[in-house]
């Protein structure tokens, strides 16, 4: 006799089959972006096939935990949060990012992508805001940015330079003009990379040239000194 699942029981049952490396699931406010200063739960992916010069998140290439949809999920809600990012590594490096997205947009939460734009975005949930970084010169990745994402991106979208010197910031300024960024997505950010380059000139240089970019500094960073769990 065949027995048959409930679509509820088939959901979870779904969910409990779809696993997932993750690094650390945590609460904390949102460093960066439009949503900059909320409080935010931030799922963070193991692994990343880019190696970027100014990565701060290199304890996220391997290790983790493999857990189950249904178990992200869980903790997720646990915070009661309204607003979740779904972050790395590169998150969408592994193949069930993209339910997992679909999952958490489901249950009701303002979702964030954090994404190197190595890799396509185009299967990824409409609902979800992608945060889309195009790697500069000086970051040494610059080879792996997958210009087709741009075609996809939308008013939900923003875009993210981080830039170490004046040549990454020429050059940035060089794509906002070609690929008309201003007009494409909600927010265009150009952030200093820590460290590198002091923020207070990246803001006079943006001032001096009249760009309709946002000046974002990490304040995470500022907060807690880029601990892990921040």
């Amino acid at each position: 006799m065949t027995t048959l699942l409930s679509p509820l029981s088939q959901s979870v049952s779904t969910s409990a089959a779809l696993t997932l490396r993750i690094t650390e699931i945590f609460y904390s406010l949102q460093g960066e972006a439009r949503t900059v200063g909320l409080p935010t739960v931030f799922v963070r992916l193991t692994g990343c096939p880019l190696r970027c010069v100014y990565c701060d998140t290199a304890y996220a290439f391997s290790g983790g935990e493999m857990q189950s949809l249904e178990q992200i999920v869980t903790a997720v809600a646990a915070y009661q949060p309204r607003y979740v990012t779904v972050t790395g590594g590169e998150p969408l490096a592994q193949k069930n990012c993209l339910p997992l997205l679909v999952a958490l947009c489901d249950a009701g939460y303002e979702v964030s992508l954090e994404t190197s734009g190595a890799l396509p975005v185009a299967g990824v949930d409409p609902r979800v805001c992608k945060v889309l970084d195009l790697k500069t010169p000086a970051s040494a990745e610059c080879h792996r940015n997958d210009y087709g994402n741009i075609a996809l991106l939308t008013r939900n979208d923003q875009v993210k330079f981080v830039i170490c010197d004046r040549e990454d910031y020429e050059w940035a300024r060089f794509k906002l003009d070609e690929y008309q960024l201003p007009g494409r997505v909600s927010d265009v950010l150009f952030s200093p990379s820590h460290g590198q380059l002091h923020g207070r000139d990246l803001a006079q240089w943006i001032l001096d040239d009249r760009l309709p970019v946002r000046l974002q500094l990490q304040l995470h960073k500022l907060l807690w000194d880029d601990a892990p769990g921040h």
